[in-house]
């Protein structure tokens, strides 16, 4: 019996998805469960193993079918031994996962930072291989990056190379101010677009979103709703964070010469068309012109799917 299969998770801090591809890089099956962090981590591993089992037995798959199990996780983790060294959305520190995810089955178990897992699928799947030096940015809850050099997914000498959210951004006040020294991700992640919406709320300025605070946590397509709709406060903080975010990539270009930048992530999938033109016109007027001028800056099609496909990657890698 051929393992011409494979099963890819995408482990988030709400969520965990689960898909089974099959040998034409097919997803033929997914399976959605929440992820309950205030458990623990023996709990959310269980979880992920119900999941694969589901998928497993939604589609009458035995584990002898599947080639592997790739894990993204939303942390720095070591592929090579397993293990998580910090996972803040998932309240998780020095955890092998990989091993904790092994005793349920007889599948190899493959890990890696879930923003690395979705730059693999975006290349292979999306973009045909067909990309040199490329930054993929997802931009949500946090904002994580993956870098390819010459083609190859770049991890760093401990593998923590990617984590552009906390690259320390000074935040010039909207008239003048002292710069307050902060991290990418708490200045252009979405936390601090609905912080932005939430203090001006208090302030007494009208809003749609006014409604949705007192049922709910505002989420990316709250804010995709206020933004069609042109409330101004929601328009306005999305302008500031996409504003932040074409600053540092502008940065980020004039020191490494990269060629493609992919954005991706909730806040990216539900606002994308609105926050591009300023990324770029920020991304513009902060990257010195020579290395600016070969920059292709997109957003990816793929959502969720992303991480999942990178799964067929991390096989070709360590399964070869």
């Amino acid at each position: 019996m051929n393992n011409e299969y494979i099963c890819s998770v995408d482990l988030g801090g709400t969520k965990i998805l689960t898909a089974l591809m099959d040998a034409h890089n097919k997803i033929i099956c997914r399976v959605k469960v929440a992820t309950d962090v205030e458990k623990g981590k023996n709990f959310i591993v269980k979880c992920i193993a119900e999941s694969i089992k589901d998928a497993t037995s939604q589609t009458n798959l035995k584990e002898e079918q599947i080639k592997a199990i790739c894990l993204g996780v939303p942390g720095t983790v070591n592929p090579r031994t397993g293990v998580i060294g910090v996972a803040p959305n998932l309240k998780i520190k020095n955890f092998n996962i990989k091993n904790a995810l092994q005793k349920y089955f007889n599948i190899p178990v493959l890990i890696e930072n879930d923003v690395n897992l979705g730059g693999l699928g975006i290349k292979i799947i999306e973009l045909k291989d067909k990309v040199n030096n490329m930054l993929v940015v997802f931009v949500g809850t946090g904002i994580g990056g993956a870098f390819f050099f010459n083609g190859q997914l770049f991890r760093g000498s401990t593998y923590y190379a990617g984590e552009i959210g906390h690259i320390k951004v000074a935040e010039m006040g909207d008239l003048d101010t002292k710069p307050e020294s902060s991290t990418f991700e708490l200045l252009a992640g979405r936390p601090a677009i609905v912080e932005y919406i939430k203090k001006e709320i208090g302030k007494g300025k009208k809003s749609i979103l006014k409604s949705v605070i007192k049922k709910q946590k505002i989420k990316s397509k709250n804010l995709a709703d206020a933004v069609s709709k042109k409330d101004k406060i929601a328009v306005k903080s999305i302008t500031k964070a996409s504003k932040i975010i074409g600053a540092v990539l502008g940065s980020i270009t004039t020191l490494l010469n990269i060629d493609t930048i992919v954005l991706g992530g909730g806040v990216i999938e539900a606002m994308g068309d609105s926050m591009l033109p300023i990324i770029k016109d920020s991304f513009y007027a902060a990257v010195l012109p020579e290395p600016g001028k070969y920059v292709n800056i997109i957003t990816t099609k793929l959502g969720d799917d992303a991480a999942l496909y990178g799964g067929i990657a991390l096989v070709e890698e360590f399964l070869k």
